[in-house]
């Protein structure tokens, strides 16, 4: 099981949060997602390696995006 972890910008309340975890469940690969909404810690997991651009596409799809660097 891979695991990785990102910081999404610009969440704000807990519909930002479900709006978030359905996008990125949806990427190929992806077996789960956890979102914090105080620290607006991003973690996927998968079977294998999941593409940082796709996981950036969702969260973009959602409205918001990934920090640089992380």
């Amino acid at each position: 099981m891979n695991t990785a972890t990102y910081t999404v910008e610009g969440m704000t309340c807990g519909h930002c949060v479900s709006s978030v975890k359905e996008e990125v469940g949806e990427v190929a690969g992806v077996g789960g997602v956890e979102v914090d909404l105080a620290t607006g810690l991003l973690t996927v997991t998968g079977d294998g390696p999941v593409d940082r651009a796709r996981v950036a596409a969702a969260v973009e799809t959602a409205g918001y995006r990934l920090a640089e660097g992380s």
